[in-house]
């Protein structure tokens, strides 16, 4: 059975699943679908386009399906698509796409602090976590358990793999290939992600050979496709070699905190 307070506003369009608590005050839009044991807070704002799964939160004064902050929209209508098991907390902004039809996505089991903003047509993995007033711009991709402590910032069109750890207050303005650290300003890189990738299953070996292929990235003063070269052939076969590698060629060579990215 739904809980919706006399004091808010449910648009007769709208389709609610099984176990919804709609708070005071908060604003549920045409052409929106929530799902199973969602809870919206008081004063949350769902716009039209928004896609929502089961068993998330979302936190007072939020806004979700936004319209986009972009010169390129032009009122065509568009997504929000959130998965299940997500906290998004007070006065978050999630902007739906940009293009007719298009989406923004936000993945399973993440946890958006308060007063962050993820830009158009970007997309949060799975088990991410966003500290307080991050700012993601637009067509960002970020990977499986990654997290970005508070203040943090990403440039438009930049790629952040899986397990990737940015700490507070960094400007990310390129791709971060996965299981790495990154912190300062400018951006760098900071050493391997082990902590985190240790409380997730990886064991040591995998962790150091991770580890010893960065080196060929960030320590061994030559340009990035030799690196890549080394690792090629000096790194075990395990499959986080190959996640990185095929991180870093996918984008041409063009990685966070590298200063030579031609070809040798």
């Amino acid at each position: 059975m739904n809980k919706i307070s006399n004091l808010a506003y449910v648009d007769a369009d709208a389709i609610l699943g099984e176990n919804v608590t709609i708070e005071a005050f908060a604003y549920i839009d045409r052409n929106v679908v929530i799902g199973n044991n969602c809870v919206i807070r008081a004063n949350a704002i769902i716009r039209s386009g928004a896609r929502i799964g089961n068993n998330n939160i979302i936190y007072e004064g939020c806004i979700i399906s936004a319209e986009p902050q972009d010169f390129r929209w032009s009122g065509e209508d568009s997504l929000v698509v959130i998965g299940d098991n997500n906290k998004i907390r007070e006065h978050v902004i999630i902007n739906r796409s940009i293009h007719p039809g298009g989406e923004t996505r936000i993945g399973n089991n993440s946890y958006i602090l308060a007063q962050s903003h993820i830009g158009h047509d970007s997309i949060i993995g799975d088990y991410c976590v966003l500290g307080n007033a991050v700012k993601i711009a637009g067509d960002v991709k970020i990977g499986n358990y990654s997290i970005f402590s508070s203040n943090s910032l990403v440039h438009e069109g930049c790629d952040v793999g899986d397990w990737v750890l940015v700490k507070g207050g960094c400007r990310v303005n390129n791709n971060v290939p996965p299981y790495v650290i990154m912190a300062h300003n400018p951006i760098e890189y900071a050493g391997v992600n082990a902590f985190v990738m240790a409380k997730g299953g990886f064991s040591d070996d995998v962790i150091d050979e991770v580890a010893k292929a960065y080196r060929h990235i960030y320590g061994s003063n030559t340009s990035t496709f030799n690196g890549v070269r080394r690792i090629e052939i000096d790194i075990e076969e395990i499959p986080e070699k190959g996640k990185i590698v095929k991180f870093i060629k996918k984008h041409h060579y063009n990685i966070a905190a590298v200063a030579k990215l031609d070809e040798d």
